[in-house]
C-alpha cells in the first residue's frame, strides 16, 4: 500500500447570487506566495507541492504520514503531527477568518481502539487557537472524510496588511498503545479552501493602528512549488 497522497489548497469565492460588498477583496487579489512545513508526519523530502500560474491553488504530496501499533512497534510510530505554515498575500487594509480543510484517510481499527486527528489552526503572531478533534473507534476498516470548517465567530482574524501566515497542526495517534493486533491509521489528502463568505469571512481593517500583517515566521523547510 502506498500512502503518496495529494493536498488541495485553494482560495475560492463561494457562489451566490449576491453581489459581494466594497469590504471583500475580489478572490484573485488573494494568493499563496509560500508553503513550509515540517514534523514526524513529513520529514524532509516527504512533501511535494505544484503552484498554479494564478497562485490561488496549491497541491500537496505527502510520503510518511501514516501511524501504526501493534505487536513489535516502536513507540515513535504511534503518533504523528504536521505543521504547515501559509504565506498569504492580500489587499491591505483587509483581514479574513473563515477556514475550511478536509482530510481523507485510512483506518485500520481493532475493537477497543481509538484513532484520533487533531487540527490547530492560527495565524501568527495571534494568540487565539482553534482546536477541532475527531475520533475513530474501532472495530473500523475503510476510509474516512472529515471536515473542518471554523466560522468567523470562533478563530482569530488575520493580520491586518499585505501579507500573514497561517498556520495549520494536525497530530494522528492510535490509543490504547498496547493493542495486541496490528492497527493503522493514515492522513491521505488534505483539501483545504479559503472560501470568500461576502457576509462574514472579510472585514477592512481599524486604520488607527493595526498589525503590519508580517507575523513571526516558523521554521521549516519549504516546498518546492515547481516553478
Amino acid at each position: 500500500m502506498k500512502y503518496t497522497n495529494a493536498a488541495l489548497l485553494a482560495l475560492s469565492t463561494l457562489a451566490t447570487g449576491t453581489p459581494v460588498p466594497q469590504n471583500a477583496p475580489s478572490g484573485h487579489e488573494i494568493e499563496i506566495s509560500g508553503v513550509t512545513y515540517g514534523g514526524t508526519g513529513c520529514p524532509d523530502q516527504t512533501v511535494q507541492g505544484l503552484l498554479t500560474d494564478d497562485k490561488t491553488t496549491i497541491t500537496l504530496s505527502f510520503d510518511a504520514y501514516t501511524v501504526q501499533s501493534g505487536p513489535n512497534i516502536p513507540a515513535t510510530e504511534r503518533r504523528k503531527f504536521c505543521q504547515l505554515q501559509l504565506k498569504l498575500k492580500y489587499p491591505a487594509g483587509f483581514q479574513f477568518s473563515i477556514f475550511g480543510a478536509d482530510y481523507r484517510g485510512y483506518a485500520s481499527l481493532e475493537k477497543g481502539v481509538q484513532g484520533t486527528t487533531q487540527s490547530t489552526y492560527y495565524f501568527s503572531g495571534q494568540q487565539n487557537q482553534t482546536v477541532i478533534p475527531t475520533v475513530f473507534t474501532g472495530p473500523m476498516e475503510g476510509n474516512y472524510l472529515k471536515h473542518d470548517e471554523v466560522d468567523a465567530g470562533s478563530t482569530s482574524w488575520s493580520p491586518c496588511g499585505e501579507q500573514g501566515m497561517l498556520n495549520i497542526k494536525s497530530e494522528v495517534r492510535i490509543v490504547p498503545m498496547a493493542a495486541t493486533g496490528l492497527n493503522l491509521l493514515t492522513v491521505d489528502t488534505v483539501d483545504g479552501k479559503f472560501t470568500q463568505k461576502y457576509y462574514t469571512q472579510w472585514q477592512k481593517c481599524d486604520k488607527k493602528g493595526g498589525n503590519t500583517g508580517n507575523g513571526g515566521i516558523i521554521g521549516g523547510r519549504p516546498v518546492n512549488l515547481g516553478q
